[in-house]
């Protein structure tokens, strides 16, 4: 069986929890951890905008007035409003048979995964390859990606994947409750006719898991899904730690917060 290590983190600041996602990532490359797969929360909410996005696309004064942080994401994709979310990550090595071949191959693989736990919480999801097409909205839930979880056609799961340092990171946002539309409220338009536009589009295109499942499914119950997701579709045997980042993971993550992630030159670059 695959030996993984298993994290239920607690709600944390955007910078904290990219700063961890990338630094166990590079831990696991340098084969000083084992894969691993972490669950967390977002406090406060956090508007999350892609590796190579705009920030211009975020209206800065309008999510500090709603009380919004705003990071960048090493990985790429729109942006993504965390609140209300189970948010997972997993890191394995370049070379693990579940990282080979491209990007959306991979994407193929973890997606049986989370099929499989989603499938055990009662929803009928489907990952399939899409049609081509180009992205031109600035919210991640507008159009599903190759092998991305939907149901009824709406995007229930968005994932995004970074490839560096002989490891790869894959994580991703599941919204479990609440108005999916929300986070146009901290982006740019031009008017207020187009604001309701762009609403409507993602309220039509995205579903949280509440309205899938017609019931409320808390975070917990969210993530043993999940995990019970992978054991069934990887044979993993995870294990938990007292310390869920060693010391020298802690100290790297500690760097990457404050010279990355929660820096403006990083984060409102054009």
């Amino acid at each position: 069986m695959r030996q993984w290590r298993l994290i239920y983190d607690k709600p944390a600041i955007g910078k904290w929890n990219m700063a961890v996602d990338e630094t166990i990532m590079e831990a696991v490359g340098a084969g000083q951890v084992p894969a691993t797969l972490r669950f967390y929360g977002w406090a406060p909410p956090c508007l999350s905008i892609g590796y190579g996005q705009r920030c211009a696309d975020v209206d800065l004064d309008q999510t500090r007035r709603l009380g919004w942080d705003v990071v960048r994401r090493p990985t790429g994709g729109r942006a993504i409003l965390h609140t209300d979310e189970m948010t997972y990550s997993l890191s394995l090595a370049a070379d693990d048979d579940l990282a080979a071949g491209t990007v959306v191959e991979s994407y193929q693989r973890i997606s049986t995964a989370l099929l499989t736990g989603l499938t055990g919480l009662g929803t009928q999801p489907e990952a399939d390859k899409r049609a081509e097409r180009v992205e031109i909205g600035a919210v991640c839930f507008e159009t599903p990606s190759h092998y991305e979880i939907t149901v009824n056609g709406r995007k229930l799961v968005g994932s995004a994947q970074l490839r560096r340092r002989n490891a790869i990171l894959q994580h991703g946002s599941l919204p479990l409750s609440g108005d999916i539309a929300r986070i146009c409220s901290g982006l740019t338009f031009a008017d207020d006719e187009s604001l309701a536009a762009a609403q409507q589009q993602v309220r039509e295109r995205a579903i949280t898991l509440e309205e899938a499942l017609g019931r409320r499914v808390d975070w917990a119950e969210a993530a043993e899904h999940i995990v019970w997701g992978f054991e069934q579709a990887f044979e993993v045997d995870f294990a938990q730690y007292e310390h869920y980042l060693t010391e020298p993971e802690y100290a790297r993550a500690t760097q990457l917060m404050t010279e990355v992630y929660g820096a403006d030159e990083w984060t409102q670059r054009r």
